[in-house]
């Protein structure tokens, strides 16, 4: 038996030229997850992480408050679809971020826009007629991330690691909250659009199965600091 604990980055730079590092909060939020670590976890877990900078910025931050002396095993597979390329897809001018958070900052309800954006552009890249135009269809990602999944639980058999630390993305662990619920692609999107920055969902694997255990874990942030509370 294994458990498998799935760790969304810490806030990223939303509206930047460069959405893939985290902000100052991010930083905070990411060292606070290694407190977590450090308190709950009695033996050194197997740490992966996405290649992409805010997921190897947070497995380093949080390591350095609990583990430090443990490697990344830093895999591409547990890497975001590529949400600005989506976004774009369903409105060209959001290929520039800057465009977007001028929209966002306009409106009276920032979340609530986002969302409606979120939606829409979502339900066109699922719906699967306009394939041809993402790097990465929706299946195609679907399909990587539960490749990844149980190909990490199949080392874990091998090596019998009781416990592994994935560091990624909100569309990521939505997708393997998904597969171990079977939901369909709604649902998971449904999901991911209510994972805080930083939180933790958390899976076990025995016998040869998939359990969820906890979603969306974020208790640690708001004893700490309710400010560290984000999604965006």
């Amino acid at each position: 038996m294994s458990t498998i604990y799935l760790v969304r980055h810490g806030q990223a730079s939303f509206g930047a030229a460069s959405y893939d590092q985290l902000s100052a909060k991010g930083e905070q939020q990411a060292q606070v997850v290694g407190d977590f670590f450090k308190q709950t976890l009695k033996h050194p877990p197997l740490v992966v992480a996405g290649s992409m900078q805010r997921h190897q910025q947070t497995a380093q931050l949080a390591l350095s408050k609990s583990f430090h002396d443990v490697p990344i095993q830093t895999q591409s597979s547990w890497n975001e679809f590529d949400h600005q390329h989506v976004f774009s897809q369903y409105e060209p001018r959001f290929n520039q971020p800057e465009l977007l958070k001028q929209d966002v900052e306009l409106v009276a309800n920032p979340r609530a826009y986002l969302a409606k954006i979120f939606d829409g552009a979502i339900d066109r890249w699922i719906g699967a007629q306009y394939d041809h135009e993402y790097h990465e269809t929706w299946l195609g990602f679907q399909t990587r991330v539960e490749t990844a999944l149980q190909t990490l639980c199949e080392h874990l058999d091998a090596t019998q690691q009781r416990q592994a630390v994935v560091f990624s993305s909100g569309g990521v662990i939505s997708v393997a909250v998904g597969k171990v619920l079977g939901l369909h692609a709604k649902q998971i999107f449904a999901l991911n659009w209510s994972i805080t920055n930083a939180s933790i969902t958390t899976l076990r694997w025995v016998d040869g199965r998939l359990q969820l255990l906890s979603f969306n874990e974020h208790h640690y942030l708001k004893a700490h600091d309710a400010e560290l509370l984000t999604w965006i």
